[in-house]
């Protein structure tokens, strides 16, 4: 595995922008949030308030902002201790600080040429597309060039915080313990279009960092299910559930579970509401060992991937071609996404990078 092998400058890029999905402060942020989540989908408020309580479990808070501030405070000490003096920004998709603000608090800083990463490894609309889209919004106007970070899913800094925690989960758990891989479901034809017409990238990539995971941690057993199902009813999503599969291995007679959240960089409300406590309640109720496995945070190999990443993209926006750092046998995902890459299934839009 070879990082870049380059000296440390981040020319022609100003700024890091870490783009993120963004979540409630306190109760009343709750119902706002989630219209702004919801826009133009026509969810009733009544159906809003429910889907709240799960927010409001937990003080109406979200984790999310928290753990992303957790992270700049630890991208910005990695960065010193490197000597990369590179600015960090924030911005979110449906909550403060909103994309706008960080793009124009850039531009009013004088950076004009930003590198940004999105909080989502994966290949799929709602993980890349989506907010590049939102992007394109926000930059409207100014002047602002944007260069994306690769997707990472196969970044040894994101892997390798997993093994870790996998390994450490499995040597103080039963002998006979299953792996089960989490992450969020999406639906099907989202799936088949992402990564291009057919491709399956989103299940290919999560099935490719299983495998990492499992043979990294020495799992002799392990499956990879979903959570957080939303949408009509009608519509087909990636399964199995969470709960439907913990069912399942309990009546294959499965008695030790461990829940690994791949499709997570953090304990984002995904975490602490569907595996922590509807996933938990489910293996208690089925009389499951289960134990969940921690997600990657603020771990050193992740902090430093994001820097990597950085120097990497730095490299091609000057017109060199570095060497990416990959584990497993899918390649770096590219720099630049082809124009038939999960797209907007319902109307396109414009898009940066």
């Amino acid at each position: 595995m070879t990082g870049v092998n380059a000296e440390p400058t981040v020319a022609p890029i100003d700024a890091l922008l870490l783009v993120s999905f963004g979540g409630p402060e306190k109760p009343d942020d709750v119902v706002p949030f989630l219209e702004n989540v919801t826009a133009g989908r026509g969810v009733p408020r009544a159906r809003l308030e429910q889907v709240g309580e799960h927010y409001y479990l937990f003080g109406g808070r979200s984790p999310i902002n928290d753990l992303n501030r957790e992270l700049i405070g630890a991208i910005q000490k990695d960065f010193a201790d490197h000597g990369l003096d590179v600015p960090v920004y924030w911005g979110n998709r449906n909550w403060d600080p909103f994309l706008r603000d960080a793009c124009t608090q850039m531009v009013n800083d004088g950076v004009r040429r930003a590198a940004y990463l999105v909080t989502s490894a994966y290949s799929s609309y709602s993980g890349c597309r989506q907010y590049r889209e939102n992007l394109a919004d926000a930059t409207a106007g100014l002047d602002l060039e944007l260069s994306r970070l690769r997707l990472y899913f196969n970044h040894p800094g994101f892997v390798t915080p997993f093994v870790e925690a996998t390994s450490e989960a499995l040597a103080s758990a039963p002998a006979d313990t299953h792996v089960v891989f989490v992450t969020h479901s999406i639906p099907t034809d989202m799936d088949a279009a992402s990564g291009g017409p057919g491709a399956h990238a989103y299940r290919r990539q999560h099935e490719e960092v299983a495998r990492l995971v499992a043979e990294g941690a020495g799992a002799k057993s392990s499956s990879l299910a979903y959570c957080s199902r939303s949408g009509s009813p009608h519509q087909p999503w990636l399964e199995p559930d969470i709960n439907d599969h913990l069912r399942e291995l309990a009546a294959a007679g499965v008695t030790s579970v461990a829940g690994v959240p791949i499709g997570f960089v953090s304990d984002h409300m995904e975490v602490v509401f569907d595996l922590d406590t509807e996933a938990t309640q489910t293996a208690s109720e089925l009389g499951l060992t289960y134990v969940r496995v921690a997600t990657p945070g603020a771990h050193p190999a992740f902090v430093a991937m994001v820097r990597d990443l950085l120097l990497e993209r730095a490299a091609v926006d000057r017109g060199e071609n570095p060497v990416c750092a990959v584990v497993g046998r899918r390649g770096p995902n590219p720099h630049t996404c082809p124009i038939d890459c999960c797209p907007n299934l319902r109307v396109p839009l414009p898009a940066v990078s």
